[in-house]
């Protein structure tokens, strides 16, 4: 039998209806014809809440003694007998009392899921983890009970249960809540209008996150790259280049006004190097201090790595600021700005100039864009040129001097210009020279002449010779390119890790935005910080989906896992 299927009534406080709901639909289910049975619910003597048990079957509880003091718990073992279809499990964030086999009752929850039990559950958005020090800002309060973000997450569905802050304090008032001598303490204090209204907010918007990560699998399993756009999210391009800070802010701006999520990107070349790496620092605190989450990515061609981040973040605009290079430097190393806007299908671009002027010189410490590949295009192109203008040279030098010189000096100078050509432009023009040199060699100076033939067998050792040398010299230099190449990645992505890290350490919760800029950084799915808990592992953060949740569930597939205990 398979895993049991978990379903959660989430509501932002006590008594918006989240038990009601949970009997509710276990009696739907129950006239459906599935096996449902109530494994615990708390009733608190609501009336309108233990009339809605009505004739549901109800597992006995355990009592529990611990320091001379009875508690009632959940009855795991028994509901593990039973073994009905569905177990209506009330308040998950509950703590049990000692001498259980489980210290929450989530835990208790994943033994039933694990047994093939299906399990409906309830849990207010104060006891999710992730938010436990903003409800405390918010209400004064610490809940000491909470469960782990990742438990309620992972659930197949999870239902928000929402009330206005009027309508549930006009139940409190009613009654319908708490006792009569706890009403007014409970307006005057948890439930005043303010609190109910942040809570409330707080839990649309956990809830409205967790449906957006269930689009974005959905998206994913489906191979659907078109954008969305079922809510907005805006990316900036964040240079550290002069003028740069503009964007930013008119990015910020237009997130404000259209309530979106702001997210920063800067994209840095493999080789670690940067232009400004002081005003890079400033516009990422700026960025953070506007309310923008910064992420790094490391790539050699920035505005398809843009385009790129924007469709994996499945943002519906992208800002970037206007090219302060000269027309000319356009022309020769190519322009973001027109990259950006032919792969853009779909995503609306807004370029906006940051009124700095263009710095027509080269700056120290500047490289150059390069492509993805090992070996740059302009350096494939200088190695074409080397052989176009080397070969005709040599051949028609030595073919006035045939009489006089060797077939071994013809053949080291066409072999000196082909490794010349490797050497600067790899593997594929330094083949290409090396065959046609091959050819002009046998056409002009091995008999007989202005054939293709050869009559002398050392003459055509030679010639096999000379091309066998001269494939060996271009896979070393691709070699060489393609391990050097890998290493200025490897570097820049650890130095990019670094920096993100050192930004963070000032921040208060960083964990999340960590764990989201490893994921980003090294381009996965899903990564995820854990440790060791007893006999299995807890979910410190993660980020992306589906997020894992030991060190064996990310392997064969584009998740990274980290081992808290390791670190």
């Amino acid at each position: 039998m398979g895993r049991g299927e978990l379903r959660i009534y989430l509501g932002a406080a006590p008594g918006v209806g989240k038990t009601f709901a949970m009997l509710d639909e276990g009696f739907r289910r129950r006239d459906r014809g599935a096996d449902v049975v109530v494994g615990y619910v708390e009733t608190h003597g609501r009336v309108h809440t233990v009339a809605q048990l009505r004739d549901l079957e109800v597992v006995p509880r355990r009592t529990s003694v611990y320091r001379d003091v009875a508690f009632e718990e959940m009855d795991l073992d028994a509901i593990l007998a039973r073994k009905p279809g569905v177990a209506l499990v009330d308040e998950l964030a509950h703590t049990n009392a000692p001498g259980g086999r489980h210290a929450k009752r989530w835990e208790d929850v994943g033994e039933l899921l694990d047994a093939g039990i299906s399990v409906i559950s309830t849990v207010n958005v104060q006891h999710l983890e992730s938010l436990n020090d903003v409800v405390e800002a918010i209400t004064g309060i610490r809940q000491r009970e909470t469960v782990p973000d990742i438990v309620v997450r992972q659930a197949e569905q999870v239902e928000l249960i929402d009330m206005t802050p009027e309508a549930l304090r006009s139940r409190l008032a009613h009654g319908n809540v708490y006792p009569p001598e706890k009403i007014d303490p409970a307006l005057s204090n948890y439930f005043r209008p303010g609190n109910l209204a942040a809570l409330r907010e707080l839990a649309l918007l956990w809830v409205a996150d967790r449906v957006d990560d269930s689009l974005h699998g959905y998206l994913e399993a489906h191979g659907i790259q078109a954008t969305w756009e079922t809510r907005e999210r805006i990316v900036v391009a964040v240079s550290g280049a002069p003028g740069g800070a503009e964007p930013i802010r008119r990015a910020a701006r237009m997130a404000a006004r259209a309530r979106a999520d702001l997210i920063g990107v800067h994209v840095s070349s493999a080789t670690g190097l940067r232009q400004d790496t002081g005003r890079l620092d400033g516009h990422r605190a700026l960025l953070r201090d506007i309310g923008g989450v910064y992420h790094e990515v490391v790539d050699d061609v920035p505005g398809k790595a843009l385009v790129a981040f924007a469709r994996a973040e499945r943002a519906t605009q992208l800002v970037i600021g206007a090219s302060a290079r000269t027309r000319w430097q356009r022309l020769r190393r190519g322009s973001v700005i027109d990259t950006v806007l032919r792969q853009s299908n779909g995503l609306d671009v807004h370029v906006i100039a940051g009124g700095a002027k263009a710095d027509t010189r080269r700056p120290v410490g500047r490289i150059r864009r390069r492509s993805q590949t090992p070996i740059s295009a302009r350096r494939r192109v200088g190695g074409t040129m080397i052989g176009l203008v080397g070969l005709p040279v040599i051949t028609v030098l030595f073919t006035g001097l045939r009489s006089r010189t060797e077939l071994s000096t013809v053949v080291l100078a066409y072999l000196a210009v082909t490794v010349a050509a490797t050497a600067v432009g790899g593997a594929l023009p330094g083949l290409a020279v090396a065959i046609v040199a091959f050819g002009l060699e046998n056409y002009y100076f091995v008999a007989p002449l202005h054939t293709f033939t050869v009559a002398d067998p050392d003459s055509l050792v030679s010639l096999f010779a000379f091309l066998g040398f001269a494939s060996v010299s271009s896979g070393v230099v691709q070699r060489l390119a393609t391990r050097n190449r890998e290493a200025e990645r490897s570097r820049a992505e650890a130095a990019a890790l670094a920096r993100t890290a050192g930004n963070l350490a000032a921040d208060a919760d960083t964990l999340p935005i960590l764990v989201d800029n490893l994921r980003t950084t090294f381009e996965l799915d899903a990564v995820s910080l854990i440790a060791k808990d007893g006999d299995g592992w807890a979910v410190i953060a993660s980020a992306g989906t589906p997020a894992p949740t030991s060190p064996t569930s990310g392997v064969a597939t584009d998740t990274f896992v980290v081992d808290a205990n390791t670190m």
